[in-house]
C-alpha cells in the first residue's frame, strides 16, 4: 500500500443526472474525472518532508526562494474514471501530481481532507457531487489550516468534477484572505482542462491575482514531468 503525502509538509506542486451522466461528469475529476491518481507515485521519492501545519513557513533562501509558496490539494482515490472505463487507485491523480510538483519547487504542501469523506465508489461520488454543485454546498474540511498570510503564492490543486473543482475547494478558498497573493489553479481531468477554476477562484479568493494554471489528464499524470517543467518556466516558481 502506498503512502499519502502528509497533510502539511515542507518540500519546499456533476451537473446533470447523477446516474446517466456518470462517465462524462467524473471524467472531469473524481478520480480525477480523469482518474484521480495512480497506484504508484511516479518518482522514487515523492513524499515531502513533514512539518507541523502551524509551523510551515514556505521556501527559504536568496532571490526567488524568498517567495513563500503553499500547495493545497484535494485528491480522491478509490474507483476512478479511466479512458471511458473504471480503475481502482491507491493514490489519487491529484496527489500524484502534487508530489511531482512539490519535489520540483520550494513549497509547503497541505492535503485538504473532507470532514465527511467521499465514497470509494465512482457513481456514489458522482451523485454526491451533483447534489453539492446544485445547492452550492460548502463541504466541511477536517483539517483546516490556521492561517495562510505567510504565503505569497498559493497553488490550488484538485480534480475537475463536472467542469468544476470539487466544492470543498471553494470551502477552502472562501476561508482565507488572499489579498496580494497569486493563485495558480492546478487540475487533473479527463477532458475539461482547467474547467471553471479560473472563474471560480477569481470569485472566491478575495483580493488574489490569477496566475497561469496547469491542467494534466489524469490517465497521463505519471508522464506529466515535461508539462510541469514547461509550466514552471512560465510561472517562475521557486525551484528546490
Amino acid at each position: 500500500m502506498t503512502t499519502h503525502l502528509p497533510s502539511i509538509s515542507r518540500r519546499t506542486a456533476l451537473h446533470g443526472a447523477a446516474a446517466g451522466l456518470t462517465g462524462a461528469l467524473l471524467a472531469a475529476g473524481t478520480a480525477g474525472c480523469t482518474p484521480e491518481g495512480t497506484t504508484t507515485v511516479p518518482s522514487p521519492d515523492t513524499s515531502p518532508n513533514p512539518t507541523a501545519a502551524d509551523s510551515a513557513t514556505g521556501g527559504t533562501g536568496p532571490g526567488q526562494k524568498d517567495r513563500r509558496v503553499l500547495l493545497a490539494y484535494f485528491s480522491r482515490a478509490g474507483e476512478n474514471y479511466y479512458y471511458g472505463g473504471r480503475t481502482n487507485l491507491d493514490i489519487g491523480n491529484t496527489e500524484v501530481l502534487a508530489g511531482m510538483i512539490s519535489h520540483a519547487i520550494s513549497c509547503d504542501v497541505h492535503r485538504i481532507e473532507a470532514a465527511d469523506p467521499y465514497p470509494d465508489g465512482y457513481d456514489a461520488t458522482v451523485a454526491r457531487n451533483v447534489r453539492e454543485q446544485n445547492i452550492e454546498a460548502r463541504p466541511a474540511i477536517a483539517n483546516p489550516l490556521p492561517r495562510i498570510e505567510q504565503y505569497d503564492t498559493v497553488l490550488l490543486a484538485s480534480g475537475i468534477w463536472n467542469v468544476r473543482a470539487p466544492m470543498i475547494m471553494t470551502t477552502f478558498a472562501e476561508s482565507y484572505d488572499f489579498t496580494g497573493k497569486t493563485i495558480h489553479p492546478v487540475t487533473t481531468h479527463a477532458m475539461s482542462g482547467l474547467g471553471n477554476t479560473e472563474r471560480d477562484y477569481a470569485r472566491s479568493c478575495r483580493g488574489a491575482a490569477m496566475g497561469q494554471g496547469l491542467a494534466v489528464k489524469g490517465e497521463e499524470v505519471r508522464d506529466a514531468g515535461p508539462d510541469i517543467q514547461s509550466w514552471l518556466q512560465v510561472t517562475r516558481l521557486p525551484s528546490n
